[in-house]
């Protein structure tokens, strides 16, 4: 008997773009398109979202039972303790998120995180049950040979040691809030990369690598099958948006590109 196809797996981040009400009522929204859905219906998608802190719990009760998992945007490296302003992994499971990023290129950029506290904080997600979504990617534009053995080696430093099914975001740094995401061939070059070697590491089974940086409507039918799927962010701020990614999960020949 065959086994069911992977499901194709789609993250929205609002980062810090909306107020409380707007991401309640974009939340709504997306419960709607998840519900009439077939691409989630019937598990070809596998689709989460990560609002700011304050929404989590309220826009866990909006999503609750349309198929749409949450998220936090960020994770302490510490479970408990005098941490003040920081938010642990056990808190952020207790309330039902299933997933949290780490390694974002503005978190390295605009508050100096390392592989080491990266390293750290996928470390607290996994212990506490959650997937982390370790975002990856090279600074500069440079050949996809090039960036593939940069994010390879990014990859390997910040999971050393680490057990556990991860989401890897490939997300390379100049193309986020760019015109465009970064050409087909560069990306499907890393993301091949990715896989090999997520594929080598039976530690890190069950891990999925993702395209973010950019991206939007009409990229999934393109990368497909060399990707898992989409990270998706502002292109996503219209839930209109979000439907026309998961129309190309369900498009009636999406099975035979996969």
């Amino acid at each position: 008997m065959a086994s069911a196809p992977t499901p194709v797996v789609i993250g929205v981040s609002l980062k810090m773009y909306f107020g409380h009400h707007r991401t309640l009522n974009w939340a709504r929204r997306v419960a709607a398109v998840a519900d009439s859905h077939p691409a989630v219906a019937t598990g070809a998608a596998r689709v989460f979202v990560l609002p700011s802190f304050p929404a989590l719990v309220p826009v866990a009760g909006v999503l609750a039972g349309s198929g749409v998992e949450i998220g936090a945007q960020d994770v302490a490296t510490a479970d408990s303790g005098a941490y003040t302003g920081e938010v642990g992994a056990p808190y952020l499971s207790e309330i039902g998120c299933r997933y949290a990023e780490v390694g974002h290129a503005e978190r390295r950029t605009l508050f100096a995180e390392d592989d080491t506290v990266v390293a750290a904080k996928t470390a607290a997600a996994l212990r506490n049950g959650m997937t982390p979504v370790l975002c990856v990617g090279e600074s500069e534009t440079v050949p996809a040979d090039t960036a593939a053995r940069t994010v390879v080696a990014e990859l390997d430093r910040v999971t050393e040691g680490l057990t556990g099914s991860l989401v890897v975001a490939y997300e390379p740094r100049w193309a986020i809030g760019a015109a465009a995401s970064a050409p087909v061939d560069h990306i499907t070059t890393v993301c091949r990369a990715l896989t090999a070697r997520l594929a080598r590491e039976p530690r890190l089974a069950g891990s999925s690598v993702i395209y973010g940086g950019s991206a939007g409507p009409g990229l999934l039918t393109r990368l497909r099958p060399h990707v898992d799927g989409l990270f998706l962010g502002r292109f996503a701020h219209d839930p209109a948006a979000l439907a026309a990614v998961l129309d190309e999960v369900h498009a009636p020949d999406a099975e035979a590109v996969r």
